[in-house]
């Protein structure tokens, strides 16, 4: 007999985070990425090496470089992001 299957716990987001859209991304051997940002003003920067592991971005959707308030750096999607967070003034 199958269990029942439950919704699971849904949560709001309520975290500040930095983040920049990406515009063009190069992949470098340690895994780091080098980012050209979409917003004008932000010179290219290399992440961390390693952080390339975690972008799973395509040429159609880049998403965004996003830094939390304990500084870890990740990538999102830009339909999630935009969906969950919106820019303050």
């Amino acid at each position: 007999m199958e269990s029942a299957q439950v919704e699971m716990p849904r949560y709001i987001c309520h975290k500040k985070v930095h983040a920049l859209k990406i515009a063009a991304i190069e992949v470098n051997e340690d895994k780091s990425a080098t980012i050209s940002p979409v917003e004008e003003g932000y010179a290219p920067f290399t992440t961390k090496p390693g952080w390339a592991e975690k972008f799973e971005g395509t040429e159609e959707d880049p998403g965004y470089y996003v830094v939390y308030a304990d500084g870890y750096a990740s990538w999102s999607p830009s339909k999630a992001f935009e969906e969950g967070y919106t820019r303050e003034a």
